[in-house]
């Protein structure tokens, strides 16, 4: 009579049958790595990182500008590289001054270097647009719930400032003070600048009818180290009334 046999005594025998059954009926499969590396479409890969940030910085971007200049873009290749190097590194880009004549299209390359920083993806950004008179009435006594001096600090350590129309301002020893406060510090924190104005840079006069001589020669200075200046000539792009 046979012995009984238990599971454990035939567990080799069935190993081995189980095993070979699955190798007759496995698809023939060379081994090898395993990719499981992200796409660009999928959370993990640098680029799909990048476009997220790229979109919250568009909406941002998309907040802080006029109606107007919603279309704006960066066509000047100065002013693109300087957006280039402010979207690498914010600190590394410096000041950048756009001056011309009236109408010629500075506040649409300014706003439209902004766009292309916030395009860009940046691990950071911020940014600040106003006017020079809009500002000095903001930094006036009641300009501000939150005081003047929490707004001068706010404008002074924004990541991304835009001061536009730079010169309109009626001088004074208040704007004096406040252009002097906010660009020491900029210069001094390597914090990058974008300024827009009217004025040309130097005439050489004595009057404050260009930039170097209204911002006084220690601001001067300053720009001369850091700035990278961009003229406008041209027509007036604004000219001209579409009759009806």
């Amino acid at each position: 009579m046979t012995e009984p046999q238990t599971f454990a005594d035939n567990r080799p025998s069935m190993l081995a049958r189980l095993m070979a059954g699955i190798a007759e009926h496995a698809p023939n499969v060379t081994s090898g790595p395993v990719d499981d590396e992200p796409t660009p479409d999928e959370p993990g890969h640098p680029e799909y990182h990048r476009r997220q940030r790229a979109e919250f910085a568009l909406n941002r971007w998309q907040t802080a500008v006029p109606y107007r200049y919603r279309n704006a873009t960066a066509e000047h290749h100065v002013i693109r590289a300087w957006a280039d190097r402010a979207a690498n590194d914010y600190r590394d880009a410096g000041f950048l001054v756009l001056h011309g004549a009236i109408g010629t299209g500075k506040t649409h390359q300014a706003y439209g270097a902004l766009r292309r920083i916030a395009e860009a993806g940046p691990r950071r950004f911020e940014m600040i647009a106003t006017t020079a008179p809009d500002l000095y009435g903001l930094l006036r006594p009641g300009g501000s719930d939150k005081g003047s001096e929490h707004e001068l600090k706010r404008l002074c350590r924004i990541p991304l400032l835009l001061l536009d129309d730079l010169g309109t301002e009626k001088l004074s020893e208040f704007t004096e003070e406040t252009t002097t406060r906010i660009v020491n510090h900029r210069y001094n924190e390597s914090l990058p600048l974008l300024i827009t104005t009217n004025l040309p840079v130097r005439t050489g006069g004595t009057t404050a009818s260009d930039l170097v001589t209204r911002l006084g020669d220690r601001l001067a200075s300053r720009l001369a180290q850091t700035a990278t200046i961009v003229s406008f000539d041209g027509p007036d792009l604004r000219r001209g009334l579409r009759s009806v």
